[in-house]
């Protein structure tokens, strides 16, 4: 656990960035020239308490040498152009569309149960501009209940293989913690794995990644679907998530295991409840110093309703946009969804008014 983490913050957008990075007033984010930030958060945690203080990048000099050389090191990796094998991390933000094959997802279980109607529901994604299809056979839930492997797989296996036949070069995604579900959709040239347990769940899950040198999707959740949400606790929710990553990153390095390959995600609604959920998303430019690219998913999520009360709605487009393009803002590169179309729309109008 380290004592100082350092927070991208105070963002400049568009010709304005641009101009700031000319001048050494601001760095780019993610090797990007139309966000920079001119400001960080420091933040220090000693003996349970949290200290933070705001200083202006042209300040950080002013500091001492210790704490400089940690601030330094994370400057670098926020900086650095994210990498991840097939995906171009460019000006645009990454759409994942949700395709739930199961009979009791949160929002959608039962509806794309019907192979017709999951492989009609994939390409309506596609068409709407979803960058990669997650396709999951198992509800996680709260209070879902863990199913066998197998019926797993066969809730899946045909939609997984018509899609790769008829999109050969369409990323595909497998929502699922089974070793098992992960190996069998890999020799069926899936391309990403998107563990919710963070390869916890399953101790052969890592085998797998390894034998496939697959990419995959650190995914943050504490404690297990069927109980998650019975008063999940943190020390320090934002903090703990990132000691989380730190700790799990540095197994993966001891495992040989390809770093590229990795993209981090702090598990919107798994194991948190309402404040945790506002804390990740509205700080969660502090994962950037990890030096990986972020996903988030808060499509649909109860903290929305939580929140919008008698304003909520079935599908829950509103709060999703919302939350999705704050944490654009942020530099969030890739954003787990439903309603693509409705996301991509937003996205395209926020980034004209925000870029220019």
């Amino acid at each position: 656990m380290r004592e100082y983490y350092t927070r991208a913050c105070s963002f400049i957008y568009g010709l304005q960035a641009k101009k700031l990075i000319l001048q050494k007033k601001a760095l780019p984010l993610n090797s990007r020239k139309d966000i920079a930030f001119n400001s960080i958060e420091l933040i220090r945690r000693k003996n349970k308490k949290i200290y933070t203080k705001l200083i202006k990048i042209e300040h950080l000099s002013n500091l001492n040498s210790k704490i400089k050389k940690r601030i330094l090191a994370d400057l670098k990796k926020i900086q650095s152009k994210k990498k991840f094998s097939k995906l171009n991390f460019t000006n645009e933000p990454l759409l994942m569309g949700v395709l739930n094959i199961t009979p009791d997802s949160f929002s959608d279980g039962g509806i794309y149960f019907n192979k017709k109607k999951a492989i009609k529901n994939a390409e309506f994604l596609i068409d709407s501009g979803a960058n990669i299809i997650d396709i999951g056979g198992e509800s996680t839930r709260p209070g879902s209940k863990e199913i066998n492997p197998l019926v797993e797989w066969n809730r899946i296996k045909k939609i997984v293989k018509f899609l790769r036949k008829k999109f050969p070069k369409l990323n595909i995604s497998l929502d699922t913690r089974k070793s098992l579900v992960m190996k069998n959709g890999l020799k069926m040239k899936i391309n990403i794995i998107n563990d919710v347990s963070g390869l916890e769940f399953d101790q052969n899950a890592i085998k797998v990644i390894k034998e496939f040198n697959s990419p995959f999707i650190i995914h943050h959740m504490q404690g297990k679907p069927q109980t998650m949400q019975n008063m999940p606790k943190y020390n320090n929710v934002l903090l703990d998530i990132y000691d989380f990553f730190e700790k799990k990153i540095i197994f993966l390095k001891k495992q040989n295991v390809k770093i590229n390959n990795v993209i981090l995600d702090p598990g919107i609604g798994f194991g948190k409840n309402l404040k945790h959920n506002l804390i990740l998303m509205s700080k969660i430019s502090l994962f950037h110093s990890l030096g990986f690219p972020l996903m988030i998913g808060t499509s649909r999520k109860k903290f929305i309703n939580q929140i919008s009360e008698k304003y909520d709605t079935k599908e829950k487009i509103g709060g999703t946009l919302s939350s999705v393009l704050y944490t654009l803002s942020q530099g969030v590169q890739i954003f787990r969804v439903h309603n693509v179309k409705e996301v991509k729309q937003g996205i395209l109008i926020f980034k004209k008014l925000l870029l220019n």
